[in-house]
């Protein structure tokens, strides 16, 4: 299974979002460039993750794009499910449609597998993503005017 390229750009953003301090606000614009995709996609992936309540997105001056609450402690199995959609695999009632869709056991072992796939995502958040080592990868990558990375907790004392 592959996940689709409006998934994966969802998914960038929110983690490149998850590791800016929380005045940054960046635009798309912005967070397109840093993460290496074309922005009229990460655009329609922002408007997405936006009506799923992942990110906020604000126009005009003080405005730019800001990870939610839930966008950074939520569930990642809903988001993919909900980003990907939950049809089948294969393309048993395509047309032409497979002359064993009637009696084939293949879709029904494909949605189980595309359902454990899902699954082992489910305790994972974006939260979750951007711990080390790809917090660190991802505060590297080219920041824009004024976008400040999220500051390290302090370590407080052991025992």
């Amino acid at each position: 299974m592959r996940l689709t390229k409006s998934t994966d750009i969802a998914l960038r953003i929110a983690m490149r979002l998850a590791v800016l301090d929380e005045g940054a606000n960046p635009t798309t614009r912005e967070v397109a460039e840093a993460v290496g995709v074309p922005y009229t996609h990460a655009a329609k992936v922002v408007s997405r993750l936006q009506h799923l309540g992942v990110v906020t997105a604000r126009r005009g001056h003080g405005g730019g794009l800001a990870l939610t609450t839930a966008g950074r402690t939520g569930s990642l199995g809903p988001l993919l499910r909900e980003l990907e959609g939950v049809g089948d695999v294969v393309g048993c009632e395509d047309e032409p449609p497979c002359p064993l869709r009637s009696a084939c056991r293949l879709r029904g072992a494909l949605r189980t597998a595309q359902e454990a796939f899902f699954a082992t995502l489910d305790p994972l958040s974006i939260g979750d993503l951007v711990a080390g080592p790809t917090g660190p990868v991802l505060l590297d990558l080219t920041l824009g005017p004024g976008l400040a990375p999220r500051p390290e907790p302090v370590a407080g004392p052991t025992g």
